[in-house]
């Protein structure tokens, strides 16, 4: 690492949801973070689901949050290294933010060393036990030629069709969002100590979901979960030697 620099970690912002004015505030409040870390970050990890619903025709894109594509290609510009997972809400990114902005994309969990420290990071959707309907539609959403099929449909037509589902599975899940299931309940730390029985990671950072959570794992292990910019406005912040878990109060 940079010394004097650190590395943060954050993610679902869910623009696009309940409704323009709402999410116009909520990029404004992530834009003024970025502008609050720029001078002291080497990296940032976006960990999924910036939007409630990204589809990248192959000559257009959903249209809107300009100012926070605008913002990142100042970051990366400006050398912050920057690393961006697909969600489940907008796992249909294809090129477009590596040929635009310099980010670097990731569509499943990576291994990450930074500064000596074993670093296991992802989204979270999908992982650990349970959910078996998501995992379904997941294969299918990730299928090249149904993505092609999409593709084919007029932006008016897709996107107003993925909205209504996006909308959908939201809603399914939006009181579980609110609540902690316990240590022994919540599916991503099932999956963290069942990755521990044959590796050792000293940090798992996912987000997904929408909890702001620090559990302590065997071997000195620890899941931190990054909550999201909906009601939390949290983040994680690694300095080479220590893990926080912060919110914004700009």
């Amino acid at each position: 690492m940079t010394p004097d620099k650190n590395i943060y970690f954050l993610s679902d912002f869910h623009l696009g949801i309940p409704d323009y004015a709402a999410s116009r505030e909520r990029e404004t409040r992530i834009i003024n973070f970025f502008d609050s870390i720029k001078h002291n970050a080497s990296e940032v990890f976006l960990l999924g689901d910036l939007f409630d619903f990204w589809f990248e025709y192959k000559t257009a894109i959903p249209k809107g949050f300009i100012r926070l594509q605008g913002k990142l290609a100042e970051l990366s510009d400006a050398g912050i290294k920057l690393h961006l997972f697909t969600g489940n809400h907008d796992m249909w990114m294809f090129d477009y933010f590596e040929q635009e902005l310099n980010v670097t994309m990731y569509r499943k969990p990576e291994t990450f060393f930074l500064n000596n420290k074993k670093f296991y990071i992802g989204h979270g959707d999908g992982l650990g036990p349970g959910d078996k309907q998501y995992k379904r539609f997941k294969a299918i959403f990730r299928n090249r030629f149904c993505q092609w099929l999409f593709g084919k449909l007029h932006p008016d037509m897709g996107i107003g069709i993925a909205n209504y589902f996006s909308k959908s599975s939201r809603e399914s899940h939006e009181e579980m969002d609110k609540k902690f299931l316990g240590e022994n309940n919540e599916w991503l730390v099932m999956y963290c100590r069942e990755i521990l029985q044959k590796e050792h990671f000293d940090f798992f950072i996912f987000g997904h979901r929408h909890l702001v959570l620090d559990i302590s794992l065997p071997d000195n292990s620890r899941y931190i979960n990054t909550g999201d910019w909906i009601r939390h406005n949290s983040f994680a912040v690694f300095d080479g030697h220590t893990l926080q878990l912060k919110k914004f109060e700009g």
